[in-house]
C-alpha cells in the first residue's frame, strides 16, 4: 500500500489552487455528493459532479437540479456539463454562474457511451472542429471569471484522432486546464491507456495545465504518470471505486504537507467495512431516503470487498440490505481483523469492456464540419436527463 514519495506538487486551475494535483473524474451514478464527500474526507483535490446534461439543466429537470447541489462542506464546488448545442451549453454555463451553483465547470468531450456518442456528443464531438470551437469559446465567455476546463479522449478511434487539434483550440479559447483520457472512444476502457498521448498533448499545450487520466490504480501509478508524461496533474476514475481512501494516498504522494487526512491507511477488513458503512450513511443523507440510499450502495459491494475474505452469501446479503441496521448487522459478522490482502485487492476496478465500433450519427465521419441542418438536428438530440 505504500509508495515512494514524489516531490510535493500543487495545481492551479484558474483562481483555484489545489493542495494536491488530483481530480476525481465524473462517473455516472457514482460521483454524487455522498461519494465526493467521502473521498474528500481522506484527501485533497478537485471532486467533480456526475455528468450534467445542459438541456436538462436549462429546463430545470428535478433530478438534474438535485445532482448539481453540493453539501456545505464541498469547496471548491465542481460541475461537469455535457451538451452538443453551443447555445444550450452557453445558457447552462450562464445559469450556473448567475445562480452560484459552482466554482468550476468542466465540459465533457470524453464520454464513450453509445447513447451519448450516437448523438454526436462526448468523445465524438471534437471531430467536428467548428462545432467544438463554438461550444468551448461560448462556454468560456459565459463562464467569465469562473474557471472552465475540458476533459476529452484521444479521438473516436485510431484512424480519427482529435486530441491535439482539440487541445490547441481549447487552449486558444481560454480554458483553464485540459484533461486527457488516453484512450479512444472505440477502446472504451479496454486494454492499456496510451500515456504517450498525454506526453504529446503536454508538448502541444504549453500555457495551461494538462492532466492525465487512464490506468491510475494506485498512488504509485499517479507518480509514474506525472514523471513519465510531464503532466501537471492526474484525473482518477475507476481506481477509486471501493477505495475512496486512494485520495489520501495520492495527497501523501503528490500533495502539500497536510493535504491528506490522517496517517497512511492500514486497509484491514475492519477499515474497509467502516468506509463502506460511512458511504452508505452519506448516501442515505443524500437521497433523504434510507431505502434508496441502501439500494444505491449495493453497486459498490464488490468494489469495496475485492480480494477480502467476504463470501458470496454475505456479499449477496449486503446487496439486498434495505436499512443501515441490516448493513451494521452484516458487517459485524465479518472477520474484521483480516489483514489487507495485497495483490488480490489491487489493479483494475470496474468494467473494462472491449473495443467496439463507436455509435455515431449517420455520416458523422464524412466531414470535419457540420452543416446547418445537422446542427439543428443535434440541438434536438440533446439529452433530457443527467447522470450519464
Amino acid at each position: 500500500m505504500t509508495t515512494a514519495l514524489a516531490p510535493t506538487r500543487s495545481l492551479r486551475i484558474g483562481p483555484i489552487e489545489l493542495d494536491a494535483p488530483v481530480v476525481l473524474a465524473p462517473m455516472a451514478g457514482i460521483t454524487n455528493t455522498a461519494f465526493r464527500r467521502l473521498c474528500r474526507e481522506y484527501g485533497a483535490g478537485l471532486y467533480v459532479s456526475e455528468m450534467i446534461t445542459t438541456r436538462a439543466l436549462v429546463e430545470r429537470n428535478d433530478t438534474t437540479m438535485r445532482l448539481i447541489r453540493h453539501h456545505e462542506s464541498e469547496t471548491p464546488r465542481s460541475i461537469q456539463l455535457y451538451g452538443v448545442d453551443p447555445a444550450t451549453v452557453e445558457a447552462a454555463v450562464r445559469m450556473i454562474v448567475a445562480e452560484d451553483h459552482a466554482d468550476h465547470i468542466d465540459l465533457n468531450f470524453g464520454c464513450p457511451v453509445p447513447k451519448v456518442t450516437r448523438r454526436g456528443g462526448g468523445a465524438a464531438l471534437p471531430w467536428k472542429l467548428t462545432l467544438f470551437r463554438q461550444i468551448v469559446e461560448r462556454a468560456v465567455r459565459a463562464a467569465g471569471d469562473l474557471p472552465l476546463t475540458i476533459k476529452m479522449r484521444k479521438g473516436i478511434d485510431a484512424d480519427h484522432l482529435t486530441y491535439l487539434e482539440a487541445g490547441r483550440i481549447a487552449e486558444g479559447a481560454g480554458v483553464a486546464s485540459i484533461a486527457l483520457h488516453a484512450r479512444t472512444a472505440s477502446e472504451f476502457y479496454s486494454g492499456h491507456a496510451d500515456w504517450s498521448a498525454i506526453t504529446k498533448l503536454k508538448e502541444t499545450v504549453t500555457s495551461v495545465p494538462v492532466l492525465g487520466n487512464g490506468d491510475i490504480w494506485s498512488a504509485g501509478d499517479a507518480v509514474r504518470m506525472m514523471d513519465e508524461t510531464g503532466c501537471d496533474g492526474v484525473v482518477v476514475g475507476r481506481g477509486c471505486l471501493g477505495r475512496p481512501w486512494l485520495f489520501g494516498d495520492l495527497a501523501r504522494a503528490l500533495g502539500r504537507p497536510g493535504a491528506a487526512t490522517g496517517e497512511p491507511v492500514d486497509a484491514t477488513l475492519g477499515f474497509v467495512a467502516r468506509a463502506f458503512r460511512r458511504h452508505a450513511e452519506l448516501l442515505v443523507e443524500f437521497f433523504e431516503d434510507e431505502g434508496r440510499g441502501c439500494r444505491d450502495i449495493r453497486k459498490h459491494v464488490a468494489w469495496y470487498f475485492k480480494g477480502y475474505p467476504v463470501g458470496g452469501e454475505l456479499r449477496a446479503s449486503l446487496a439486498t440490505a434495505s436499512t443501515l441496521t441490516e448493513i451494521d448487522d452484516l458487517l459485524a459478522t465479518m472477520e474484521l481483523d483480516a489483514p489487507y490482502p495485497g495483490e488480490a485487492a489491487e489493479g483494475q476496478r470496474g468494467r473494462a469492456g472491449s473495443p467496439k465500433r463507436p455509435a455515431l450519427p449517420d455520416g458523422w465521419l464524412d466531414s470535419r464540419e457540420i452543416g446547418d441542418d445537422a446542427g439543428r438536428a443535434l440541438a434536438d438530440a440533446e439529452l433530457h436527463h443527467s447522470g450519464g
